[in-house]
This record gives C-alpha cells, structure tokens and sequence, in this order.
C-alpha cells in the first residue's frame, strides 16, 4: 500500500464523521433553546441562601416539591437547579457560571458587605479583571467551589 493510499484512507476515516454531522443540521423551528444550569450542592440550605442573597436569584416553583432541590430565576425563561448531592469539587476557574450587572462597582461593594471575597481570572484578590473588548469581570466561588464570574454587561 503506498503512503497516498495511506493517506486517502486516514482522510476519509478521520472526516467522514464530520461530513455526517455537518449535513445533519436541525431546522430552524427545532432548534436547541437555552433553559437551565444545575449545580449539586451538598448542603442545600446554605448554597441556596447564598445564591438567593449574594446574587439576590429569586426562588421558583419547585415542581419535585421535595427537600432535594431548589429551583431560581436567572432570567425571562431561564432557570438554576440546585441539586442536593455528594459533589465533587471541581476547581476549575474556567468552569463557571457568569451573569452581568448593570454596575460592578456596586456589585462588588455588596460583596463586600457580605465578606464574600473576589478576584480577576488569576485569583488575585480583590482585583477586577478587564477583558479586551471593554467588559470588567470579577470571579468568585459558591459554598461548594463553583466558580461565578460576574460581568459588566458591555
């Protein structure tokens, strides 16, 4: 077998997945939308507390309607499930959720008041990141160490 015909059969071994899948496409009345994030937490009260008071995420009809979830508004159709559960801590900066406020600077100060302690993506203290295109970002974690970015909405 000479190497063209090696290299003919790897080609076509390594793209004909991709071909599949780029011909598979959805139409646009069946598109994925957005819905929801859920976070395990091992103890539910506190991770909720903290959501509920330092993103100040209001609770919603939990339709399991038992002490294993919490479910919170974060925006028009969009929700976070917090799950009790035995968590695996992941400390991974670059795993995180992110949310945007019209004013950082007050966002800080209300962390702050509440001696929740934030930091730019290379967890220095106290220090506000500035990404390129203008947006400033603090990272923070929750009680079982998932990390939140919070954004200026630019």
């Amino acid at each position: 077998m000479t190497n063209l015909t090696k290299s003919g059969i790897l080609l076509c071994v390594f793209t004909l997945p991709f071909l599949a899948y780029s011909q598979a496409r959805l139409s646009a009345a069946n598109q994925p939308v957005y819905n929801h994030s859920a976070l395990c937490a091992k103890d539910l009260k506190r991770t909720t507390y903290f959501y509920t008071e330092v993103l100040g995420l209001k609770k919603m009809n939990n339709p399991f309607k038992d002490t294993l979830h919490t479910w919170l508004k974060t925006g028009p159709g969009l929700a976070l499930h917090i799950i009790k559960g035995d968590c695996a801590i992941i400390d991974n900066i670059s795993i995180h959720l992110c949310f945007s406020v019209p004013s950082l600077e007050t966002f800080i100060k209300h962390l702050d008041q509440l001696g929740v302690i934030y930091s730019d993506f290379k967890k220095v203290p106290k220090k506000i990141q500035a990404r390129p295109d203008g947006v400033s970002q603090i990272y923070f974690q929750d009680p079982d160490s998932n990390w939140i970015e919070v954004n200026n909405m630019k």
